[in-house]
């Protein structure tokens, strides 16, 4: 079975990928390459793309989307990968930041951060789609007082489950992931 390399806009996507993944698909053998921000992670595409030389890795490119174009942003992540010769990348976007993955699972939220009030966002307006929330981030820290994104991230990956994330980022992340898996483990 061959391996997923994950190539990741930042840090707090290593963390809650490295929590998060070992407990919902224990037998995905994976690494996480961080990067320091999005130029860099750019950057960096074509460059690791081409270098690496491991038989059988699959690769997956995530970044936040940031309120950007998903359409015109995704177009050019693959173009970097194909500029490399790898067109089987998978590109994934958090919509809008990592932090509405969060949003979207209150329960998760609520146990993690040890406030049950944070089990309410569930049923107000602005938190209904948590991947039109402009600044998720921003918005934890409202909410969860002392929110920071890499200590949250090692948080929300003991409490996020595959199911009952109203994020459709994430449940679109969790659904290729799994693809690549089932794909790796008939190989």
């Amino acid at each position: 079975m061959g391996r997923v390399v994950f190539l990741l806009e930042e840090k707090s996507m290593k963390v809650l990928l490295d929590g998060l993944l070992p407990r919902l698909l224990p037998s995905l053998d994976f690494l996480c390459v961080p990067h320091e921000g999005k130029q860099d992670l750019e950057k960096s595409i074509p460059r690791k793309l081409r270098a690496w030389r491991e038989p059988g890795v699959r690769f997956v490119v995530m970044r936040d989307n940031d309120n950007g174009d998903c359409v015109a942003l995704k177009e050019r992540l693959r173009g970097l990968c194909e500029e490399a010769g790898r067109s089987d990348v998978l590109v994934r976007l958090a919509c809008q930041e990592l932090e509405a993955w969060y949003l979207g699972a209150p329960e998760a939220l609520a146990v993690a951060f040890g406030d049950a009030r944070l089990r309410e966002i569930a049923g107000k307006e602005r938190f209904r789609n948590p991947d039109a929330v402009v600044y998720p981030a921003r918005a934890l820290e409202e909410l969860a007082p002392g929110f920071q994104k890499v200590s949250g991230a090692r948080l929300m990956a003991e409490h996020l489950t595959e199911t009952g994330n109203r994020s459709r980022s994430y449940q679109v992340f969790l659904e290729g992931i799994r693809r690549i898996a089932a794909t790796l483990a008939s190989t």
